[in-house]
């Protein structure tokens, strides 16, 4: 067990165990004597604290890790040894042999030279990051800026912008590609100082001191403050926008996929059986939910890390462990996707029908009374819609109800009537399909010329819902009359490609079947009239009978004007006398 110790390199805490401590306090006053010249020394060991805390921090996976000497040693071999800068043998004898002879190579990172600016140094950086000279760099700027209509000068408010300014020697060091150590860190401050020494010694006091008293601050610094300014407000905001909206979704997705995956643990509730009827690649619901969770919650993890750092400049990092197991787990959770998606669409492939013809015993003449029935143990009333309901039947049992039903009214040269029922499934492959939909059930009946229609079907559960759906045809002889009840108005709304000749708001009129038409008998501006009256009559009374042929069970001596005041009027005042029970 070793003693730790708590330390503050410039500005950031560590914990150090104690025979780490004392090496690097040891380092540290041997550095301090290696510097030979007294001016700025206290400067330069700050420089190579800095330094020596980013290495430190670079290593570490998190705040609580403590330095030890291992990790000491190999700072040591990047920043150098006191002794290659005239310090005596004796005074740091412990640093290994090996570590006087590694150096880690050096490799230049993009800075603005504020230090050789014309406007904000941007040309400078990239003159020491490509190896050219800066004058060159800023010809290219005028030429690019010249043909491209001034769009690079934007290009070049990015870089000033966006590329950070090499204020500290490490920074500087980092920017002309030098190694960050003590010899360095030495040789660019002293460089520095002398610098501003030789300025000072040749400076024109009179002309700085008009410049003082003109504000002393350049326009282009002027206007970069402000950019600067307005960019970390907008980059603080940003951030802000980001944490809320990554929390929020990471709490909603954690409380609605927690609570999605305790309804299949338990076993209960109406909201698995919705999932289990729709859900053919049989995945568990849990395990779904934990998919999705890791799928969607993973990358607003991050997003909320990134907002984090956008406002907390000195944010630790998740470290590199985390980092690397969090995109795996959400590459695994993409992959299981990939295979759930793939599972559910190959169960969907195929499209199957099953058809059954049915005979009516509805002539020409006949008056038809056509509605929809409901059952009232799922509904007391029926209209037509998509998407399904779990119920149960007489025997108790789980059934899938739908009410997707589309009926259709056609004309036709045949002597009787006839209901074509159609079903329609998907499956996994044709024969499955077609079986899906001859499982669906559904019944109509025909009693006192009242056909009645179901207007739901249902399906046995364990058939899961599979994109069930219904057409209803009904073929009704030429010379024959419909009324259709108000509640098949949402049934037979359809498009005319369909060729349905029951046209919306028809509902409640006595409709006789025509040639792909119908007329209506009842309306108002179509009532009966004797030929001595309209003359018009004759044309609609001609046509029908034209439609009207041997097979239709009439003779072509008989007429419509023998049917419509016998037998249809007999029927219309029979029926007005019958409430039609929907």
């Amino acid at each position: 067990m070793k003693k730790t110790v708590n330390i503050n390199l410039a500005g950031t805490f560590f914990h150090i165990d104690e025979d780490a401590f004392a090496k690097l306090q040891r380092y540290l006053e041997a550095i301090k004597r290696s510097l030979s010249d007294p001016q700025g020394s206290d400067e330069i060991l700050r420089d190579i604290e800095a330094r020596i805390a980013e290495l430190f921090s670079e290593k570490l996976e998190n705040n609580s890790q403590v330095v030890s000497t291992k990790e000491l040693d190999e700072v040591i071999s990047v920043m150098g040894q006191p002794e290659d800068y005239m310090v005596d043998e004796e005074i740091f004898e412990d640093v290994p042999p090996a570590a006087k002879r590694r150096s880690r190579p050096s490799y230049k990172q993009l800075f603005r030279d504020i230090d050789n600016k014309f406007i904000a140094g941007v040309s400078s950086g990239l003159g020491h990051y490509l190896g050219i000279d800066a004058i060159w760099v800023r010809l290219l700027w005028v030429l690019l800026t010249v043909f491209s209509s001034g769009i690079f000068i934007v290009v070049y408010i990015l870089f000033w912008i966006l590329v950070p300014a090499a204020e500290s020697t490490s920074d500087k060091l980092k920017m002309t590609g030098e190694p960050v150590n003590i010899s360095n860190i030495e040789k660019k401050f002293k460089e520095g100082y002398d610098a501003v020494a030789d300025k000072v010694k040749g400076a024109d006091y009179d002309k700085y001191g008009e410049k003082v008293k003109k504000g002393g601050t350049s326009f282009f610094d002027a206007l970069g403050n402000i950019l600067l300014a307005i960019l970390n407000i907008f980059v603080k905001f940003f951030g802000i926008i980001l944490i809320i909206t990554a929390l929020s979704t990471l709490v909603g997705l954690i409380v609605g996929l927690f609570t999605l995956g305790s309804v299949d643990i338990w076993g209960q509730g109406e909201l698995l059986d919705y999932f289990t009827a729709v859900d053919t690649s049989n995945t568990p619901i849990w395990l779904l939910s934990l998919i999705l969770l890791l799928a969607i919650g993973i990358p607003f993890f991050v997003l909320f890390i990134l907002g984090l750092k956008l406002l907390i400049s000195n944010l630790k990092s998740i470290g590199t462990t985390a980092k690397i197991v969090l995109l795996i787990l959400w590459v695994a959770s993409l992959v299981g996707l990939g295979i759930i998606g793939v599972r559910q669409a190959t169960q969907q492939a195929y499209n199957g029908d099953f058809i059954t013809e049915n005979e009516l015993q509805v002539v020409p003449g006949d008056t038809l009374a056509l509605a929809m029935r409901a059952n009232d143990q799922y509904s007391y009333s029926v209209h037509r819609g998509g998407g399904i309901r779990i119920e149960y039947n007489d025997n108790d049992e789980k059934v899938i109800y739908s009410n997707d039903i589309r009926l259709i009214v056609r004309s036709t040269d045949d002597p009787t009537a006839k209901l074509v029922i159609q079903k329609h499934a998907d499956g996994s492959s044709y024969n499955d399909a077609k079986a899906r939909a001859e499982a669906i059930d559904y019944n109509y009946s025909l009693e006192d010329g009242t056909l009645l229609l179901d207007g739901y079907f249902t399906t046995e559960f364990e058939n899961k819902y599979q994109d069930q759906e219904m057409d209803l045809i009904l073929y009704l002889p030429v010379g024959t009359v419909l009324i259709a009840d108000d509640n098949t108005y949402s049934f037979h709304r359809n498009y005319s490609s369909s060729r349905d000749i029951l046209n919306n708001g028809d509902e409640g009129q006595y409709l006789l079947i025509m040639k792909n038409k119908t007329k209506c008998l009842d309306c108002p501006e179509n009532e009966l009239r004797s030929n001595e009256e309209d003359e018009n009559d004759e044309d609609w009374v001609k046509e029908v009978n034209e439609s009207l042929d041997d097979d239709d069970g009439m003779s072509t001596s008989e007429t419509i004007e023998e049917v419509v005041p016998s037998e249809i009027e007999e029927t219309i005042t029979e029926t007005d006398s019958t409430e039609i029970n929907n």
